[in-house]
């Protein structure tokens, strides 16, 4: 049981999701509840070590008495409250979200989970026809750690918290525009190369659609040459200051190929600094003689 500030503990709530009694402390979130109960919440923006943005609407549950479909990640449970997770009118709902995105937006390179998800409900983006708008557009390539394929954007702002308040504290980027003009962007839109941003790569570390990535990946994926099944993850410690990041470098051809850090790790968060997630390349320039 959790203590709320000032002390007090945190009281048990009593609720009802699909039909079963729960029992969850206070301010536990409809999501936490449902994946305890093991009930599969499908979610685009929402990731454990970030705040809730609630803008993809893709866990939207049920609440009776409530008028209209409430985020599941954001809401917390409250007593006696009534939760339906698999009605009509929310596979509906989570149906049309991910037709939508996948009408407007490339979901090539998505997990197999959300993968999943467009199986499960059905989702027929095709629907909408071959003229359906999109937010194609040419990868923005600028620096060699890391290239932007908004053609790929779904606007979760994974990338606007992690850059902000939430891991790196620079605010390099927000979103801008609306509607098909909504776009992530630097400060004044000028480059990202004159931009408040880092390098830190906490952007890509988020992202859950490709659309920011490594440019070791992007160059082999262009030359045909990633390969998961041919890669190896190795987790050691960051050896470039004594805060003790755990790394995981994934290895395909006895080359690193791109770096990151776990989620649940407590000194990063699945976060890391510019050094850690780039500065591996003098891994790979080490002679044969030199590694022995």
């Amino acid at each position: 049981m959790s203590d709320r500030p000032g002390g007090a503990p945190r009281r048990d709530v009593e609720l009802t999701i699909d039909g079963a009694a729960v029992r969850v402390s206070e301010g536990t979130t409809i999501l936490q509840a449902c994946r305890g109960l093991k009930i599969d919440t499908p979610t685009l923006c929402y990731l454990e070590t970030l705040t809730p943005v609630n803008v993809c609407r893709v866990c939207v549950v049920e609440v009776e008495g409530s008028r209209v479909l409430v985020p599941a990640c954001s809401r917390p449970v409250e007593p006696k409250m009534v939760v339906r997770t698999d009605s009509e009118r929310v596979r509906l709902s989570r149906k049309l979200v991910l037709e939508l995105l996948a009408s407007s937006v490339d979901l090539s390179l998505v997990s197999d989970e959300v993968k999943g998800h467009m199986k499960r409900y059905a989702a027929r983006p095709e629907r909408f026809g071959p003229k359906a708008a999109t937010v194609a557009q040419p990868p923005k390539i600028d620096n060699d750690l890391y290239i932007r394929d908004y053609s790929k954007c779904i606007l979760c702002y994974k990338c606007v918290e992690a850059c902000g308040k939430d891991a790196q504290n620079t605010f390099a980027i927000a979103v801008a525009g609306r509607g098909f003009d909504a776009r992530i962007s630097t400060e004044s839109g000028r480059p990202l190369t004159d931009s408040a941003c880092v390098y830190c790569g906490n952007c890509i570390g988020v992202c859950p659609t490709g659309a920011l990535m490594f440019k070791s990946e992007y160059d082999m994926r262009r030359a045909g040459t990633w390969d998961e099944s041919k890669q190896t993850q190795t987790d050691t410690i960051c050896p470039y200051c004594g805060v003790g990041c755990t790394l995981q470098l994934r290895v395909q051809e006895n080359r690193i190929v791109k770096v990151t850090s776990p989620l649940d790790h407590d000194v990063t968060n699945g976060h890391l600094c510019i050094k850690g997630r780039f500065g591996w390349q003098f891994v790979q320039n080490r002679t044969p003689q030199e590694v022995k």
